[in-house]
C-alpha cells in the first residue's frame, strides 16, 4: 500500500496524579497505516484508546514510545518527535481535525470560524468568505446566524460549523470525531456525502463512528483497538 500515514510500536500512558500518580497504560505497541483516500474507522470498546490514538495522530498528546509516520510537503515527518512548530504546519497543510466540540472563541462570528484554515493558507479574504458562505448555505446556517458568534448556538449547530470549518481546504488526512452525533437525518447525510467527495479528492478519513450505519456507509475497512497490549 501507498501509505500516507503509519503508526509503529505506539505506547502511551496516564499518571492519575490526584490518586497517589497511579500509572495507567492505554497503548502498548499499537500498529496503524492508511493510503491515500481510504477511510479507517476505529473500532472497540469505551475506554480502549480510540481517542487517545486519535490526539496522538492530531499532536495535542505525546506518544512515549513508537513512531507516526506522515507525509507532509513532499516529505516524512515523525509527528511523534515533532515540535510544537511543526506540529502547527502539519494542522495548517496535512491533518484536519473534526472534532465533536467546537472550540469557541467569544465574539468571533460563525463565518470568521469557518474562514480561519483559508486564510492561514493565504488565501484572499473574498475568496474564502465566499466559499465559507457556500458551506454553511451547504449545511443549512441560517445567513442571520453567520455575524454571531457560535457561544449561544445549539449542539447541532456548533457541530455544523466544526464540519464547515474542517471541510474548508483540502486536508491529505483528516480526523473525524463522531461527525453526526449532534445532527439531523438531513444534515447528517450531507456530511456523508462530504466525506465522500473528500475521499474522492483523495483525503484519507480516520474516524471514530459510533453510529454503526454511519460507519458501515463510509469506511472501508475497521482497525479494533481493544485495550492495553492489543493491536488494531
Amino acid at each position: 500500500m501507498d501509505r500516507i500515514i503509519r503508526a509503529q510500536g505506539l505506547f502511551k500512558s496516564f499518571t492519575l496524579h490526584t490518586q497517589g500518580r497511579v500509572r495507567i497504560p492505554v497503548l502498548n505497541d499499537f500498529h496503524f497505516e492508511a493510503g491515500p483516500g481510504e477511510s479507517v474507522a476505529l473500532v472497540g470498546p469505551s475506554g480502549a484508546g480510540k481517542s487517545t490514538f486519535m490526539r496522538l495522530l492530531y499532536g495535542n498528546y505525546r506518544a512515549e514510545k513508537g513512531i507516526i509516520e506522515v507525509r507532509h510537503r513532499g516529505g516524512i515527518v515523525d509527528l511523534a518527535q515533532s515540535d510544537p512548530h511543526e506540529i502547527l504546519d502539519l494542522r495548517r497543510w496535512t491533518i484536519g481535525h473534526v472534532s465533536q466540540f467546537l472550540r469557541i472563541v467569544p465574539r468571533v462570528p460563525a463565518l470568521e470560524v469557518v474562514m480561519e484554515p483559508m486564510l492561514d493558507r493565504g488565501m484572499e479574504r473574498e475568496n474564502a468568505a465566499e466559499k465559507a458562505r457556500g458551506l454553511l448555505q451547504k449545511l443549512r446556517i441560517p445567513s442571520r446566524m453567520w455575524s454571531l458568534s457560535p457561544t449561544t448556538f445549539s449542539g447541532g449547530e456548533q457541530q455544523r460549523i466544526n464540519l464547515a470549518r474542517g471541510f474548508s481546504v483540502f486536508y491529505p488526512i483528516l480526523l473525524l470525531d463522531e461527525p453526526t452525533a449532534s445532527l439531523d437525518p438531513l444534515n447528517a447525510g450531507t456530511t456523508i456525502r462530504m466525506i465522500r467527495e473528500a475521499m474522492d479528492s483523495g483525503t484519507t478519513v480516520i474516524g471514530i463512528f459510533h453510529d454503526k450505519d454511519l460507519r458501515d456507509t463510509v469506511a472501508q475497512r475497521c482497525v479494533e483497538i481493544t485495550g492495553i497490549g492489543l493491536n488494531g
